[in-house]
């Protein structure tokens, strides 16, 4: 898999691989293709599509396609490319998705460990895991458990389980690529050239589709739970380990098994505790993605570019044009602004998590220490989950609002408690800011509004009979005086 399977990068001028990146940009003659994928070589307005007057595919369309094919080869070309032209769905082929990330995992991962199936032994070490985990944590916050069940996963386990969500959040982006790849045709085609876009966009979706299915595939053979990215990504309610991956983890650690995986049972089932039991936290964040990915910027003209490079010999030459950066935000004050948002609301989930986990753990497990510095690490040293996110939308949780959210938590509990730190998370405006973040010893020792005692008081208020009854009157006393009123006249 590419490091950016969506093409998100850098800006131009300063390409992700350096030097390496301008040479390759070079050698590629600027971008533009070796073959005219829709023989419009030939057409006016149609040089965008690297075939120019004259080029390949000018006087054949086919042929820029399969000319160069073995015989032997034509089946397997036609059957690609069929699937890829015959999806009518939206911005991403899910089916192609699905498909590519299960073989991708197995495959087996970069290590060399093979996706194996949840065996009895293991199912009940991740169930005793999280059971103790949870007893744990009812000691370190005032949220109940979160977890009605604990599963261990296999890597094709996790694919299933967490394709839904992932389609949530790449949707949103796909969809802005598939407008776009039907805007990279000449203006004075547009008006003939119907079935063309159609095709174009089922194209993108299955480019999308591709993408997404080998992103997904690599990371179930790194994640080690269903909350590594700090999103729900599994089913509500069920707190999930992959015994395969939680093992390699440990592996080099010089720590028991028992407790690496404790540990992440741990950081698992405070995931569940957060997201159950604050209502609307799950769609604040899908939210602030999607707010996000709606002011990210097409590039049509790379877009252009990878068009012209398709060739069905070789798929894997658009998936490499691609990670020269087609995708950047916009910089506009609402932009930044859903940034801020998107970032800080990570970072503030993440550092609960981490806090609370660690106050239920540094008591009990001599390896606390270590593990929390290594996940952070981990973290900071940008780890597979946090590079598949970044790739997926742009975007990267950055290590040090992880760190800042943390300590921010850490003190909360020690100036207000358990239940007033917890109690923070009640509704959304009550949370800190990213300005908090910088100055959270001001946040902990600022009087905070409790929204939750004054929407009491005011249901209170409305249920009490004897105010009912002066409204009432109060209402009847008005119809009165306007029926004198109209009497005068």
């Amino acid at each position: 898999m590419s490091d950016t399977p969506f093409g998100f990068g850098l800006p131009p001028e300063e390409p992700d691989d350096g030097d390496e990146g301008k040479k390759k940009d070079q050698e590629s003659g600027g971008g533009q293709g070796p073959a005219n994928p829709f023989g419009f070589g030939g057409l006016p307005g149609a040089g965008g599509f690297g075939g120019g007057p004259g080029g390949p595919g000018a006087d054949n369309p086919f042929a820029a396609m399969f000319g160069s094919l073995n015989p032997n080869d034509l089946g397997a070309a036609f059957q690609q490319l069929g699937q890829m032209l015959s999806y009518e769905g939206g911005p991403v082929n899910w089916d192609m998705a699905k498909q590519i990330a299960r073989q991708t995992v197995s495959q087996g991962s970069p290590d060399g460990t093979k996706d194996t199936s949840v065996g009895p032994a293991d199912l009940k070490a991740v169930e005793e895991a999280v059971r103790l985990a949870d007893l744990w944590l009812d000691d370190a916050t005032s949220l109940p458990s979160g977890a009605a069940s604990a599963v261990a996963w296999s890597r094709a386990e996790w694919v299933e389980a967490t394709l839904p969500a992932w389609k949530e959040l790449v949707d949103p982006v796909a969809e802005r690529v598939g407008t776009a790849m039907g805007d990279v045709l000449p203006e004075e085609m547009q008006a003939m050239a119907g079935p063309l876009i159609g095709m174009m966009r089922s194209m993108g979706g299955a480019m999308f589709g591709t993408q997404i299915g080998q992103a997904v595939g690599v990371l179930a053979g790194e994640v080690v739970g269903s909350s590594d990215i700090g999103l729900p990504l599994g089913p509500a309610g069920k707190a999930a380990l992959l015994p395969v991956n939680v093992e390699t983890f440990g592996k080099d650690l010089s720590v028991p098994q028992e407790e690496v995986r404790l540990y992440l049972a741990l950081r698992e089932a405070a995931h569940q505790r957060l997201f159950a039991h604050v209502p609307w936290l799950r769609s604040h964040l899908f939210g602030a993605v999607d707010g996000y990915a709606r002011g990210i910027k097409v590039d049509t003209a790379k877009l252009e570019d990878v068009v012209g490079q398709f060739d069905p010999q070789n798929p894997e030459q658009m998936q490499e044009a691609l990670q020269q950066g087609m995708f950047q935000p916009e910089d506009t004050p609402e932009q930044k602004a859903a940034l801020a948002r998107l970032e800080t609301a990570l970072a503030l989930v993440e550092g609960w998590v981490d806090a609370v986990v660690h106050a239920a753990a540094k008591p009990r497990l001599s390896s606390a220490d270590a593990l929390r510095e290594t996940l952070r690490r981990r973290r900071a040293s940008g780890g597979p989950a946090e590079q598949t996110f970044a790739t997926l939308i742009g975007l990267e949780l950055r290590p040090r609002r992880l760190r800042d959210a943390s300590r921010l938590w850490a003190s909360l509990t020690d100036a207000r408690g358990v239940d007033g730190r917890d109690g923070l998370w009640a509704h959304p405006d009550m949370l800190p800011t990213a300005t908090d973040l910088d100055d959270p010893d001001g946040f902990v020792h600022r009087e905070q509004i409790d929204f939750s005692e004054l929407d009491k008081m005011l249901g209170e208020a409305a249920d009490k009979p004897d105010l009912k009854k002066k409204d009432e009157a109060e209402d009847k006393a008005e119809e009165e005086d306007d029926g004198k009123g109209d009497d005068a006249g």
